[in-house]
């Protein structure tokens, strides 16, 4: 699956921008996981938010809004968005060196 996950970059994505929307369902809902990970989970954005989110990576922002919703990445009422799909990054996907400690125990920014 890393494999194909590369290759859809490769083919899809100019940086952070995407290209095209795949046609096939498989290399889709890739493009769209990786679009879906601008989404905080746990958060919700209001319609302007996420388009401009979305418009970052392609000018049809309206028609990826929609792929992600059709596909369950991104749920919506009432002009609220959040997200319910997707990937979440693992421990093996964290920074090498993690935020260190203040006296109090609190994370803070090195």
């Amino acid at each position: 699956m890393r494999d194909l996950a590369e290759k859809v970059d490769r083919a899809f994505w100019d940086h952070e921008r995407l290209v095209r929307l795949p046609a096939k369902r498989t290399k889709r809902l890739l493009v769209l996981d990786r679009l879906a990970q601008r989404f905080e989970p746990g958060r919700a954005y209001l319609e302007a938010h996420v388009n401009q989110l979305l418009l970052t990576a392609h000018p049809d922002y309206a028609m990826v809004r929609r792929a992600l919703v059709d596909e369950g990445f991104l749920a919506r009422a009432n002009g609220w968005y959040w997200r319910v799909g997707g990937t979440v990054p693992t421990d093996a996907d964290e920074p090498e060196h993690p935020p260190r400690r203040s006296s109090r125990g609190g994370p803070r920014s090195a």
